[in-house]
Formats: C-alpha cells, structure tokens, sequence
C-alpha cells in the first residue's frame, strides 16, 4: 500500500515513518516534505536507503505541485502532518501559519478531491479547543472549537476544512487531536528541547508570567501507535483525542529538567507573559481508547529523562538543526 506523508522530516512526522517502516510492511511510504527550519533530513538519516520509503522534496503551498505528486503517486493512505507549529512565531508573524496550515490542506484536500484518491488522517492539536479552566474536566470530541493563536485558529480552520470534505464530497478523513508531544528530534524550540538546551549550555531558563501554565503531555512514540492504530480501528468522518494524562505545570517540567541535569534552579527566570497565552489545555481521550484500544504506555517521568539524556547525547544534531536555520 502506497502511503503519502506530509511533514515527515519534521519531529512528529520522523518518528511516525521510522516506526511505520518497522510496525507495517506492506506499506511504502512517500515523504512529501518542503524542508523548512524544523524539517530536517538528518531526522531521517537511519532509513532514507531504506526500499520501502522514498523522499519527495515539495510545498504544499504549491497547489501544482501538489496535484503533480498526487496524480504521480497515488496513495491509498494520507497522513497529514506538515504544518507551522510554533505558538510564538505565529504571533511574531501570523501568514507563514495561515498559507501553510490552511491553504496548504486546501491544496492538499482539493487534489485528493479531484482525483478521487486515498484517504486522510489529519494530525491536529489540543490547542484547538482553546484554555480550559483548572477546575475544569477535560474536554471531548464534542467541545467547540476556541482557539487563541494564530497557529491554533490556522490549525482550527484545517480541521474545519477536512470535516467539510468529509461531509460534502464524501472524502475517507478523520482528524486526530494529540495533547503535547515530546521525545527525540523535536527542534529545540518547544518547552522541554528548549530548556534542555539552555540548561547544557549554562544559559538562564526563561518561563513565561508564573510557569504555572498546565499541559497534558504525551511521548511522540505513544501519539505515533495512535496513529497507527486511527489507520486500523478507526471510523472515517470521527475525531479522536489522544493525550497523554500528564498534566504538569510549565514551573515543573523546567524544575525537574534541572534536576534531572544536576543543574540549581536559580537559572529560572520569569518573563513577561505572551499575549493570549492558554492557561490550561486537557483532553479527554476515552473515545480513543474504546474504539481504537489505544492507551499511552510511556511513564512520563522515565520517557522526560530518556529525551533529556537525548539531547544531551546528540548534541551535533540540535547545534546543526540551529546552524540550517541560520
């Protein structure tokens, strides 16, 4: 079966095809990537001779050439999750989100679309659903969509757009909504690469107004058999929840990074907050876990150290990483 990835040099996307190659045999993957900051080919190093996948170079913001390797390639299976992640840089500049996350799935929907190919998971957010109250349950499948960032309203307006394929011209899709991954191969950006990184280099660690903002956290490797596991059980035209159940305040995760590093706490240093920034996100995943018979396995506590001592043991990877973005 022929499988088209979208994003696959980027964290999620890596780790999904290393372990697909691996876990399903019958599929040969095509990597449709464009190579942006956080898209890197080293992520895939391991298996880029491998007989079963192959690379593709291309933007999905490049309706042509969307259309040229659906038509070329056609797969019986799109995993979607080429998109613009990052909260902070879609506030510091919002249209890169909106081309990419949005017109990029039009693109991709519409070539599907007109030639009547494959169907489509959709790798989306909790961050969706907008802050949730910290006395309050976590939320479903149900819940209405708020979004507070740029990046969370481009990735609101994706999944919209994917449920109207759906339900209009009958596209195979469902959209997967995962809770805050972490592991190996996330660019050293995100809360726990990003203060890892800083704590080896001796740097002050920056928190956003009192860290006490929550996260539900989630090891890539479990949000990747969650995937694998939508693709066999799953119903075309539903959503599922995948988190973790590990919420944890940002003040938390950073002390014990440090801790777990030998490192004092004192090179904590709280900042201005940024605008619009969620007090809480959690997820409800019990639609997933009946229907799916997916539950995470990874302890949090051990799966923080295995990513810790991964960045301490791949420095090459992350100071190069930096170094392709200069």
């Amino acid at each position: 079966m022929r499988v088209l990835i979208t994003g696959g040099c980027g964290f999620i996307g890596s780790n999904f095809i290393r372990m697909a190659l691996s876990q399903r045999p019958s599929w040969d993957i095509v990597n449709l990537d464009a190579l942006t900051y956080a898209g890197n080919p080293a992520n895939l190093a391991d298996v880029e001779a491998h007989p079963r996948y192959r690379f593709l170079h291309g933007d999905l913001r490049d309706a042509s050439l969307v259309t040229r390797v659906i038509e070329t390639h056609p797969p019986e299976l799109v995993i979607h999750f080429a998109a613009e992640s990052h909260v902070d840089r879609s506030i510091a500049g919002p249209l890169p989100f909106m081309q990419t996350n949005v017109m990029g799935t039009a693109h991709l929907l519409d070539a599907l679309h007109r030639q009547r190919q494959g169907r489509l998971v959709h790798i989306s957010t909790d961050e969706v659903y907008g802050p949730l109250a910290l006395d309050a349950e976590a939320v479903t499948e149900e819940a209405p969509l708020k979004p507070s960032s740029p990046y969370a309203a481009s990735k609101a307006a994706a999944d919209l757009q994917v449920l109207a394929y759906a339900r209009t011209y009958g596209l195979q899709a469902m959209i997967l909504r995962g809770s805050n991954n972490y592991g190996p191969f996330q660019y050293p950006e995100k809360l726990i690469p990003l203060m890892t990184v800083k704590a080896m280099q001796g740097q002050e660690l920056p928190l956003y107004g009192d860290g006490l903002q929550r996260r539900d956290w989630l090891h890539v490797d479990d949000f990747c058999r969650g995937i694998l596991a939508a693709t066999d059980h799953g119903r075309w035209g539903a959503t599922y929840n995948l988190g973790g159940g590990n919420e944890r305040s940002n003040l938390e995760i950073v002390t014990r990074i440090l801790r777990t590093m030998n490192r004092s706490e004192e090179s904590i240093r709280l900042v201005a907050d940024r605008p619009g920034h969620d007090r809480r996100y959690a997820i409800d995943s019990t639609l997933a876990k009946k229907e799916l018979g997916w539950t995470p396995q990874r302890n949090f506590e051990q799966g923080l150290e295995d990513t810790i001592r991964w960045y301490l043991d791949h420095k090459q990877w992350w100071k190069s990483a930096f170094t392709q973005e200069g």
